[in-house]
C-alpha cells in the first residue's frame, strides 16, 4: 500500500470532496474537513507505527518515473525525523481545523479546502526525496497560505501578505536556481540524467567548490527565510498579527519546522562544504535572533506579536543546533523544532480564544483575566512555563541539549545564548502579571457576560499538546529515539567532500 502518496494526497482528495459540497451546509463542510484532517491524522499515525523495525534509511519508499528525459522521479520516503513532522503537520492540522469552526464564518468552504490542500503541500515537503518534487510542494505551500491571510485575515492582511509572498519567493527562486545547477552538474560528470534530481543520489557527490558554496548559500537563503532568522524575520510577526488564529497556530507549528528540516535535510548533505564554511556566520545569526527576538519581546503591546518575536527567539535555537555539528546540538535542534510546533501552537490557541471574547489584543487594556476565567489562566500559565523552558515540560529538553552542543563548539556562543532564559523569563511572566493577575480591568469589567471561560471545544484543542508538552518533558527520549538514525546520517553527510 502506497501509504505516503495516501499521507500527502487525502487533505487533497478531501478538499476536491468538499469542493462539491453545497456553500449553503456551512456545518457539513465543517465536519468534512475535519473528518478528513482526522483520517490523514490516523493514517499519519499508521506510517509511524511502521516506520519501527523498517530497515534501510528510509522505509515506505516510493518511487516512480515522472520525467525520464531529465531524471526527475517521483520518489517519497520516510525516516524518523521527517515522520515526527508528519504527524505533528497532521494533529495540528485537525485542531486548526477544529479551532476555525466558530472564528471562520465567511467565505467558509474556501477556507477549509484552502487549508487542506496546504496540509497536502506540508506533508509533501517533509515526505519528498526527489529535488523537483521537493520543490514543487515547497511552492504549493505559499497558495493557500496566501489565501488564509489574504482573505481572513486581519486590517492590514493585504500588506502582509505580500511581504510574505515576495520573502519567500526571492529564496525559492534562488532555491530553485541552484537545484538546476546541480543536477546540470550531475549530468555533466556522469553523462546521464539518472539521479539528476535524487537526494540520496547526489548526496556526497557535489565536488565542485564554487558549486558548494553558492548551491548552499542559495539553499540556505530559502531556508532562513522559512525559519526566519535574523535578519530575515520582519515578515514574521505581521503574518502572525494579520493571521487567523488557526493560520498563526499552522504558521508557527508546521511552516517554521519547513526551514529547519531543509536545512538538515536537503542543505547540508548536498553542500557539507558550503555549509562548514558559512556555519560561524550561522551561529552568530542564530545568537543574535536568540537576543534579539527575547529583547524586542518585551516591549511589544500585542498579546499575538509578543508570541511572534518569542517565536523568532526560540527558532534561533533550532539553527544554532544544527551548525554546531554534533550529536547534542542536533538532537536539541530537533526536539526544539517539535516542542516549539507543540507550545507556540498552545500559546496562539489560547490569544485566539481570548481574542474571540474581546476583539482586542492590548495587553494595556487587560487585568485579572484570572478573576473571571480560572481555567483559562490556567492553561495559559501552563503552556507559559513550557515555553519558558521548565523542567520537567517539553520545551527545556531541547534548549538544554542545543546549549550543551554549542557549549562543547564554543563556550562563548553558549554563555551568551543562555542570557535569553533569563530573557524569556521576564517578557513571558511579565506578560502574564499584566494580562492575568490583579483586579479585573475596566475594559475587561464592560465585557461583561461575553467574558466566560474556555469551552469544552476549546479545551479539546488544547487537551492533546498539554498532553505531549508533560510526556515529552518528562521522557524526551521517546523522540530523541525515534530520530537518532536520521541525526546520525545526517552528522555523516556533513563531513567535507571537496578533495577526497
Amino acid at each position: 500500500m502506497p501509504i505516503l502518496s495516501l499521507v500527502i494526497f487525502a487533505p487533497l482528495l478531501g478538499a476536491l470532496g468538499i469542493a462539491f459540497l453545497p456553500s449553503s451546509r456551512p456545518s457539513l463542510i465543517r465536519f468534512a474537513a475535519l473528518g478528513v484532517s482526522l483520517v490523514t491524522f490516523a493514517l499519519s499515525l499508521g506510517m509511524l507505527l511502521g516506520i519501527r523495525g523498517q530497515s534501510g534509511e528510509f522505509a515506505f519508499s516510493e518511487q516512480l518515473s515522472w520525467i525520464p528525459s531529465f531524471g526527475i522521479t517521483y520518489h517519497l520516503g520516510v525516516d524518523g525525523l521527517s515522520g515526527a513532522l508528519v504527524v505533528l503537520t497532521t494533529l495540528l492540522s485537525w485542531i486548526c481545523i477544529l479551532a476555525s469552526f466558530g472564528p471562520i464564518q465567511t467565505r467558509v468552504k474556501e477556507y477549509f479546502i484552502s487549508f487542506l490542500i496546504l496540509e497536502t503541500g506540508m506533508l509533501g515537503v517533509f515526505l519528498s526525496l526527489d529535488l523537483f518534487l521537493f520543490y514543487i510542494f515547497w511552492e504549493i505551500v505559499l497558495v493557500p497560505m496566501y489565501l488564509i491571510i489574504g482573505i481572513w485575515g486581519g486590517a492590514d492582511r493585504i500588506y502582509a501578505t505580500i511581504k510574505f509572498v515576495l520573502y519567500t519567493l526571492v529564496g525559492s527562486l534562488l532555491m530553485l536556481v541552484a537545484i538546476l545547477a546541480t543536477a546540470f552538474s550531475h549530468q555533466a560528470a556522469t553523462g546521464s540524467w539518472t539521479g539528476a534530481f535524487d537526494l540520496l543520489a547526489l548526496r556526497g557527490t557535489i565536488t565542485d567548490p564554487t558549486l558548494q558554496i553558492l548551491g548552499f548559500a542559495a539553499f540556505a537563503l530559502a531556508f532562513a527565510i522559512k525559519v526566519p532568522m535574523f535578519p530575515f524575520h520582519t515578515w514574521l510577526p505581521d503574518a502572525h498579527v494579520q493571521a487567523p488564529t488557526a493560520g498563526s497556530v499552522i504558521l508557527a507549528g508546521v511552516l517554521l519546522k519547513l526551514g529547519g528540516y531543509g536545512f538538515i535535510r536537503f542543505a547540508i548533505p548536498l553542500f557539507p562544504d558550503g555549509a562548514h564554511l558559512f556555519a560561524p556566520l550561522m551561529i552568530a545569526l542564530s545568537v543574535i535572533a536568540i537576543i534579539y527576538g527575547a529583547l524586542v519581546a518585551i516591549v511589544q503591546t500585542d498579546l499575538k506579536k509578543l508570541i511572534a518575536y518569542s517565536s523568532v527567539s526560540h527558532m534561533g535555537f533550532v539553527t544554532l543546533g544544527i551548525f554546531t555539528f554534533n550529536q547534542q546540538g542536533v538532537d536539541g535542534a530537533i526536539l526544539q523544532m517539535l516542542n516549539h510546533g507543540l507550545i507556540t501552537s498552545g500559546l496562539f490557541l489560547l490569544v485566539g480564544i481570548g481574542y474571540e471574547r474581546t476583539h482586542d489584543r492590548e495587553i494595556a487594556k487587560m487585568g485579572g483575566w484570572a478573576v473571571r476565567t480560572p481555567v483559562y489562566a490556567a492553561l495559559f500559565g501552563f503552556f507559559l512555563f513550557a515555553s519558558v523552558g521548565l523542567p520537567g515540560l517539553s520545551g527545556f529538553a531541547g534548549e538544554f541539549l542545543v546549549l550543551l552542543g554549542a557549549f562543547i563548539a564554543n563556550p562563548m556562543v553558549a554563555g551568551a545564548s543562555t542570557l535569553v532564559m533569563i530573557l524569556a523569563a521576564v517578557y513571558l511572566l511579565y506578560m502574564y502579571q499584566r494580562v492575568f493577575t490583579g483586579p479585573l480591568s475596566p475594559f475587561l469589567k464592560g465585557l461583561g457576560a461575553k467574558l466566560i471561560d474556555v469551552t469544552p471545544t476549546e479545551i479539546l484543542t488544547l487537551a492533546p499538546l498539554a498532553a505531549l508538552i508533560v510526556v515529552f518533558g518528562v521522557m524526551p527520549t521517546l523522540l530523541t529515539s525515534s530520530f537518532a538514525k536520521s541525526v546520525e546520517t545526517f552528522l555523516m553527510s556533513a563531513i567535507s567532500v571537496v578533495g577526497q
